[in-house]
């Protein structure tokens, strides 16, 4: 797949200058002899990594979402049955913690040997983005072991296809379902509310999946949505469940529960929507899709994750018209970022996050992560703990947010170790020039060609502003 120049935009820049800004900028960071690769077509080599089928699979090993759900409930039924017999419980938090440990940290782990390893990093890059963008955090130990499950079986496959397709499969997938309580949802007058009242459990409306599939994933709070639309969006919602334990085939999988499912029409946004069991809640998902405020709340994303903190107002416009003229088609977005000339702009004003600084410093050096608690410890002490963004709405994209003095003292010590480490006899200056081809300055160039040692070469060029910057 090719791709051309916006018909009547002149984007004649210099190739050398535009296949280091696609390895570096839509890319995440330029191995060695990747920029030359990309310089006699930088957009066809960018448009060369959109394909149907999504994004690359992190591990075709990695068990699914219901198999960890089976074992997370195994882990919950022998601390009942220590309990029921007398027995010491099991340390919940030292088994919350293996548990962890065995399913989250070999998913992380795979996720920084695709990225630092790639040939598509665009691709990558492109995944990463919608991963944030429907946060699931590691903020309980279920949703912890389902992360990587998550991004596997709702994310990756759906990143270049139509967006309402990726905000059904999030929307419905275990991970999110548990993550945002949605499972836990219950019609006020549904069978089920009754029913578990009548017997002295607590059973309620939870509307914090409605709120930010309205607030966060699609239409933002421009459209000036009411707390009444999140309140019945909710009431729609329920019933959008996980099958239990003994439910066979459909255990630990989506599961839409027809007696907790709140009954009647429903008024959202201004518009009315009948009472259809399921469907009633999958209708408002696509109009939501379709909505011109979510097109332009996903453009202003889009084009502040990949070309600048404030969005360039002309690209914000060139992506939410891709956007609704193409119905929603997340490969349509990504070529017309592509080809647009504000994305090419030679200033690089984004600086890298935690997980971006070692991935590209981790391709820069032709290396790979090592030890996967190394990388923890890493990104944890630079402020971007490994799975566990603080809240629904996920890592911040505002260089403001990482470029602060303890972080640089913090990204200065890991360079200075990870340097020592990876240059073996190596020349730094050929590093940088492979890393950052005709984004490498003068000054950069001279302090690294002036370097005392190898290993000080090459932290000179990770903690150089060309480097910290895409």
């Amino acid at each position: 797949m090719r791709s051309r120049p916006l018909k009547g935009e002149n984007l004649a820049y210099d190739k050398d200058l535009m296949a280091a800004i696609a390895t570096t900028r839509l890319g995440l960071g330029a191995r060695a002899g990747e920029i030359v690769a990309a310089r006699s077509d930088p957009q066809g080599w960018l448009t060369d990594q959109i394909r149907p089928q999504g994004a690359d699979t992190i591990d075709p090993q990695m068990a699914s979402s219901a198999d960890r759900l089976a074992q997370y409930r195994e882990f919950q039924t022998t601390r009942r049955t220590a309990r029921a017999a007398g027995e010491p419980a099991p340390d919940p938090v030292k088994m919350a913690i293996q548990l962890i440990r065995r399913d989250a940290g070999p998913d992380f782990a795979g996720r920084l040997n695709l990225a630092a390893g790639t040939d598509a990093s665009f691709r990558e890059r492109w995944a990463l983005f919608w991963a944030n963008h429907f946060t699931v955090s590691a903020t309980k130990v279920v949703t912890a072991t389902l992360i990587g499950p998550f991004e596997q079986e709702a994310i990756r496959p759906h990143v270049f296809g139509r967006f309402e397709d990726l905000l059904v499969a999030s929307s419905s997938h275990p991970a999110m379902l548990l993550y945002l309580d949605q499972a836990r949802s219950f019609g006020p007058d549904s069978k089920a509310a009754r029913y578990l009242e009548n017997n002295g459990k607590p059973a309620g409306l939870n509307e914090n999946l409605a709120r930010e599939i309205m607030e966060l994933h699609t239409v933002g709070v421009q459209s000036n949505y009411s707390q009444a639309d999140v309140t019945e969006f909710a009431r729609a919602m329920t019933g959008w469940s996980i099958g239990g334990l003994n439910e066979g085939d459909r255990s630990g999988k989506f599961y839409f529960r027809e007696n907790a499912h709140e009954p009647g029409a429903r008024d959202i946004m201004g518009k009315r929507y009948p009472e259809a069991g399921y469907d009633q809640a999958r209708w408002v998902i696509r109009d939501l899709a379709a909505s011109s405020f979510t097109a332009n709340h996903l453009a202003t994303k889009i084009a502040r994750h990949f070309v600048a903190d404030d969005p360039p107002p002309a690209l914000v416009a060139r992506l939410k018209a891709a956007y609704l003229d193409s119905h929603g088609d997340l490969a349509v977005v990504a070529q017309t970022l592509i080809r647009s000339p504000e994305t090419w702009t030679p200033q690089a004003t984004k600086f890298k996050s935690p997980y971006e600084f070692l991935v590209s410093s981790w391709r820069g050096a032709g290396t790979g992560p090592g030890e996967i608690q190394d990388a923890v410890r890493a990104m944890t002490a630079m402020g971007q703990k490994p799975l566990s963004a603080p809240s629904p709405k996920g890592w911040p994209d505002e260089s403001a947010a990482w470029l602060d003095p303890d972080g640089l003292v913090k990204r200065m010590a890991w360079s200075e170790t990870f340097s020592a480490q990876a240059v073996a006899d190596r020349d730094p200056g050929q590093l940088a020039d492979a890393a950052l081809g005709a984004r490498l300055g003068p000054l950069a160039a001279k302090a690294i060609g002036r370097a005392e040692t190898r290993a000080e070469g090459l932290s000179i060029l990770l903690m150089s502003p060309e480097f910290q910057r895409r």
